[in-house]
């Protein structure tokens, strides 16, 4: 997730990035949150975003629209800097 807290910085203002901790105690993620994001990322402790997008396990990355809520993108694991910088681009692309 380091990754992700150096790009977010790229895309301040058109993109939002929100990092969803779960199955664990507040405590141990907001340590953990602090660790990996610093103040780069927003992030909360809800398990049930999990269910309500279908994610059955860490790490997986899901791209939302703003306005009407849609998924355009999702991937499990982890994926080289490029490649998700080419897939935030096409969301901001869609005027997102």
């Amino acid at each position: 997730m380091p990754v992700i807290a150096e790009i977010s910085k790229d895309y301040s203002g058109q993109v939002e990035f929100v990092a969803v901790a779960g199955r664990a105690d507040f405590d141990s993620s907001a340590a953990r949150a602090e660790e990996l994001f610093g103040d780069a990322l927003l992030w909360g402790l809800d398990d049930s975003i999990w269910d309500l997008y279908g994610i059955p396990y860490q790490p997986v990355t899901v791209l939302i629209t703003g306005g009407d809520v849609v998924v355009v993108d999702t991937w499990p694991g982890l994926l080289d800097e490029s490649d998700i910088r080419a897939r935030i681009d096409s969301l901001v692309a869609l005027g997102a």
